[in-house]
Order: C-alpha cells, then sequence, then structure tokens
C-alpha cells in the first residue's frame, strides 16, 4: 500500500534537475524529497541517494539480501517501501541507521526469520508491513524494541509459533494481523502488555485451543476475527474476561461440535452487553454428522428443547420419587406411633389388674 501511496504522491511532483544527485534509473522528487526506484531491476540498494530523502521506494526489486549498514547516512528517511523485492534475509545492523523511520515495508518478500537486532533501531516505527513472506517463528527479541509501532501487518506467513512476551515491548499497537498463517492455539502471555490493541485478526489459522487468561489484558479489543479455525468448542469465561466497552467476535467457519454445551456458550455470549457475536447466524454445525451444516441457532429448537425436556422429566421424577418417599416414611412413622400408644394402654390395664 505504502507504494500506491507514495506513487500517488509522485504524480503531482515535479522531477529534479541537476541541482541533486539522483541514482541512475531513479526518479527523485526535488520539492519533497522523494525517491522513485520503483522496478528498475536493481540487485542491491544503489548508491548515490540523496541524504534528505524522505521517501525511499525500492519496491519490485531484486535486492536478495539487505547487507550491514545499507542505508546509512539516509537519517531524514521516514518511508521506506521495500515489498516484492526478492528479499531473504536481513544482515544484523541492515536497518541500523534508520532511527527516525516511520513506516516500512517489507511485504511480498522470502523471508524466514527476523534478525535478532531487527527493532533495535527502529524505535520511531509506528507501521510495519511484513505480510506475504515466509516467516514461521516470532522470537522475543525481534520485535522488542518498537515501542512507537501502532500497526503491525504479519498476516499470509506460516507462523507456527509465537514466543510468550513477542509482543510485550508493543505498548502502543492498535492493530495487529496475523490471519493465514498456522498457528494452532492463544496461549497465556502471547498477548501480554498490548493494553491498547483494537483490532486482533487471527482468521485462517490451525487455532484449536484458546486459553481462559489469553484476552485477558486486551482491554482495548474492538475488533477479534477467530474465523476459519479449526475450533470446535468455547469456554464462556475466555470471553468474559474481555473486559472491554465493546468488542465484536468474528467465529464462523469452524468446525462446530454443535451439542447443548456449545449453544449454551454462545447464548451466555449473545446476552452479555459489551460483546458482540456479528456473524452468529453463519455459525454452522460439523459434527455430529446428523446436524453438518446446519446453524447453531436451529440447533437450539431441535437438539436444545429435546435436551432440555428430557432433563425436566428426569427432575420431575427425582422430584415425584422423593416425594413419595418422605409421604411413606411419614405414613409409617405415623403408623408406629399408634402401636406404640395401644401397647402402652394395655400394659396400664394390666398392672391394674
Amino acid at each position: 500500500m505504502l507504494g500506491y501511496v507514495s506513487l500517488l504522491l509522485l504524480l503531482n511532483l515535479s522531477v529534479t534537475g541537476g541541482s541533486k544527485r539522483c541514482p541512475y534509473h531513479c526518479l527523485c522528487y526535488e520539492s519533497s524529497d522523494l525517491v522513485d526506484c520503483h522496478s528498475k531491476g536493481f540487485t542491491q540498494v544503489p548508491h548515490g541517494l540523496p541524504h534528505g530523502t524522505w521517501l525511499l521506494d525500492l519496491g519490485g526489486n531484486n535486492l536478495g539480501a539487505l547487507q550491514r549498514s545499507t542505508f546509512a547516512g539516509l537519517w531524514s528517511l521516514r518511508i521506506l517501501v521495500l515489498s516484492s523485492s526478492g528479499i531473504q534475509l536481513l544482515q544484523p545492523q541492515a536497518l541500523s541507521s534508520l532511527s527516525f523511520l516511520e513506516k516500512l515495508d517489507l511485504s511480498h518478500n522470502e523471508l524466514r526469520r527476523l534478525p535478532p537486532d531487527f527493532s533495535h533501531s527502529l524505535s520511531s516505527l509506528r507501521e510495519l508491513r511484513l505480510d506475504n513472506n515466509y516467516l514461521e517463528h516470532l522470537d522475543l527479541p525481534s520485535l522488542e524494541r518498537l515501542e512507537s509501532l501502532e500497526k503491525l501487518d504479519l498476516s499470509h506467513n506460516r507462523i507456527e509459533t509465537v514466543e510468550l512476551g513477542a509482543f510485550r515491548g508493543l505498548s502502543r499497537l492498535r492493530h495487529l494481523y496475523l490471519q493465514g498463517n498456522q498457528l494452532a492455539a492463544v496461549r497465556e502471555g502471547m498477548l501480554t502488555m498490548l493494553l491498547g490493541l483494537e483490532v486482533l485478526l487471527l482468521g485462517h489459522n490451525n487455532i484449536s485451543t484458546i486459553e481462559t487468561e489469553a484476552l485477558m489484558s486486551l482491554h482495548s479489543l474492538s475488533l477479534l476475527s477467530l474465523e476459519g479455525n479449526q475450533l470446535k468448542h468455547l469456554k464462556f469465561k475466555t470471553f468474559l474476561n474481555l473486559h472491554t466497552p465493546g468488542t465484536h467476535l468474528l467465529l464462523s467457519g469452524n468446525p462446530w461440535d454443535c451439542d447443548c454445551d456449545l449453544h449454551r456458550v454462545f447464548s451466555k455470549l449473545l446476552s452479555v452487553r459489551h460483546l458482540h457475536v456479528d456473524d452468529y447466524r453463519n455459525v454452522t454445525c460439523y459434527e455430529p454428522a446428523q446436524l453438518a451444516g446446519a446453524s447453531l441457532a436451529w440447533v437450539d429448537s431441535q437438539l436444545c428443547v429435546a435436551e432440555t425436556a428430557t432433563v425436566l422429566v428426569i427432575t420431575l421424577t427425582v422430584l415425584v420419587t422423593v416425594v413419595a418417599a418422605i409421604f411413606m416414611a411419614e405414613r409409617n412413622r405415623k403408623k408406629n406411633q399408634g402401636k406404640v400408644g395401644t401397647r402402652s394402654e394395655s400394659e396400664l390395664d394390666l398392672q391394674e389388674k
């Protein structure tokens, strides 16, 4: 997206003449220090970039790896676009000089991991795009210095695990996109310290477990997307721990095991004022086989009514049995008292004679 924005801006600006250096094949725009090197066939970051460059678009090239101090001297850089550039590796300190960078687009590359020092010089970064790479793990040190980050896009990677506390330094994060990965669970501690998080997208992973306390710290969450995972059951307490003004939930597209316990959980969710299951009508059953494809709302009127009736019959039967037992016990007590009274009168008659 940053590439498109930059190009739209560039259309309204004049190309610089000879008053400022500009790498061969690139276009430099004098009035606002924008440099367009998009899709120019570069295999490495070109030399001779103006030191006052504010926006640099290097997307669509074939850079392969970013070497140490690749962007040295570009102290004014605020936006850096490196999307679709065949980047497979970030060497340590590759971004070390970009302490004022605010937006970084590394989407649609071939990154499999982030170096431990990835965030060390990016304390001013507000938006980071790493979507559509090959990332498999998120380790604790890689993101910990991104203290100004507001939006983090990690969607459509291959992420299986997130180290507990990997996001703990991201105290200003508002948007976290993790959809389209291979996460199997949402663990307690995975989302800790994200007090300002508003949007969390976890759709289309392999999530089958959400630990009860996993969402507890998300006090500002307004949207939680969990559609298209492997959820069969839910714990009501997991979502009750979301102490937010209002949270919208997306839960369709999971292989729900539709029994009355699941229905009761959803009924409770629907009754909580600050929780909104936006796609409840699209929540369908996967199991049992006779309910496959049926709406969970339909299960309420078909399966659970029968179960409720059965429970009521059993309860009534037990109640009748208990009342009958009490009645019989009382009757026997009175009968025995009568026998005792008759025996006492007979004994008195014998004593008088």
